[in-house]
């Protein structure tokens, strides 16, 4: 039986380098570190900007190797879905962005790949926790808004249908709300370092004591 030694990492998608952590794990291997990672790229190429976790099977007597790549975390699939790098950093208090139930659904039935046994609806109920976490709502609520609504079957079409319709029109009321969001959310992230600044520069109030009379 052949040896086989199995590396893992994350790499950024489509962006996998010879350095650290990938070349110091395969050096010493006998393969092309350069060609794994031209291939890891090709295999990683839509999934840019996200982590995504990568295992390369390594056949030590004949020098050849395989690339398994397996699903990204689900906060980087609904960052991907909502356009945005990062969440808000303020959940509960400040939202970035905005998804909807197609999107959730999309996500869904690639996360239903590795899934033990999960429905298509109960993933789709843990993703809209994590939107939580992110500062997103989902079909233009509160993801737990949203998740009640769920749970009452108002989406139940859609996440049953066969294929996912994003119709044009519905895409643009959403083109147009995820820009809404990104813009309150910009000003109302600069006017809190406005007023953080301002907090810090300000003069220290001095306050002159009188002295008591005897």
């Amino acid at each position: 039986m052949a040896k086989q030694e199995k590396v893992e990492l994350m790499v950024t998608g489509g962006k996998a380098s010879a350095g650290p952590p990938l070349g110091p794990a395969l050096a010493g291997k006998g393969i092309n570190i350069g060609q794994v990672v031209s291939d890891i790229n090709k295999k990683t190429g839509d999934m840019a900007g996200m982590t995504v976790p990568v295992t390369v099977l390594v056949d030590i007597e004949n020098k050849s190797y395989d690339i398994k790549v397996g699903v990204p975390p689900s906060s980087a699939l609904l960052k991907k879905e909502a356009e945005v790098e990062s969440g808000s950093g303020k959940a509960g208090s400040m939202t970035i962005s905005a998804l909807t139930i197609e999107h959730l659904i999309k996500v869904a039935k690639i996360k239903q790949e590795n899934s033990l046994g999960n429905t298509l609806k109960d993933i789709i109920k843990e993703l809209a926790g994590t939107c939580v976490s992110l500062g997103f709502e989902v079909e233009g609520m509160h993801p737990k808004e949203f998740t009640k609504q769920v749970n009452e079957g108002k989406f139940d079409k859609q996440i049953n249908a066969e294929t996912i319709v994003l119709t044009i029109e519905k895409q643009k009321e959403w083109k147009s709300r995820v820009t809404k969001l990104k813009s309150d959310f910009e000003k109302a992230k600069a006017a809190a370092a406005a007023a953080a600044v301002a907090q810090a520069t300000a003069p220290a109030e001095t306050a002159t004591a009188t002295p008591a009379k005897v």
